[in-house]
């Protein structure tokens, strides 16, 4: 059995669980806490992070960039139909232009925004006792970087049908990760950023996404559109 561990609340994860839908591949979600730096874990990816896919009897692979490219060269190889979608679609300019927005998302909005508006929106609140104060200067900065990653999103989602072009591509797959999980903590004024919003509306509908939209932290509810596909 495949399998993918991850963890609900990291976009790159998420990502990942939505290319695989997309791509119809059978597998085994696990979840696993990176903080807990396992022994058993770590042994697996060295780096201890996730996403990591377990392929039954083939491979290991660790991390979202790896994880992407191996999946997307795997149908290439193996699945000649048509009845998936491709994660790096067209020729080798357009496939450049999904790795740049993947790159983009993953990289620079998790540094920007992302990773600390979700550790301290979400992980910190859940933590409980015993953490210290979230830093009011650095969530002023992730709020300010926030705005501006929705203002080239609202202009990618206004000049092209998707956010890489013509295709639905894990540049899409990447930056919903990202929005979903700062959507669960309801900080996003999607009604600001017209393009956008209608971007993610189409995303958020598809069948890969909406399992998505049934994660919960414990003890910690979702902002009321979280789950909603029409808001």
């Amino acid at each position: 059995m495949n399998r993918l561990i991850h963890f609900p609340f990291c976009a790159r994860s998420r990502s990942i669980r939505i290319a695989l839908v997309e791509l119809g591949w059978d597998v085994h979600f696990e979840e696993e806490d990176p903080s807990a730096w396992r022994p058993d874990f770590v042994a697996l990816n060295p780096a201890c992070e996730v996403p990591v896919l377990v392929v039954s009897g083939l491979a290991t692979v660790a991390g979202v960039y790896a994880i992407s490219e191996f999946l997307d060269e795997a149908a290439r190889d193996y699945d000649t139909s048509d009845e998936h979608i491709q994660l790096f679609p067209g020729d080798s300019v357009a496939r450049a232009e999904v790795r740049r927005l993947v790159d983009w998302f993953h990289g620079k909005l998790d540094r920007d925004a992302t990773g600390e508006l979700v550790e301290q929106k979400l992980v910190r609140r859940v933590r409980g006792a015993g953490e210290p104060p979230p830093s009011g200067e650095n969530l002023r900065a992730a709020h300010a970087n926030l705005r501006y990653h929705l203002r080239y999103v609202n202009h990618l989602a206004g000049q092209r049908d998707w956010l890489a072009g013509d295709a639905l591509s894990f540049a899409d797959m990447a930056a919903s990760g990202h929005f979903s999980v700062l959507d669960y903590a309801g900080i996003i004024s999607w009604d600001e950023f017209p393009a956008a919003k209608s971007w993610y509306m189409r995303i958020k509908s598809r069948p890969s996404v909406r399992p998505l939209l049934q994660d919960r932290l414990l003890g910690l509810s979702p902002a009321p559109i979280y789950a909603e596909l029409d808001f």
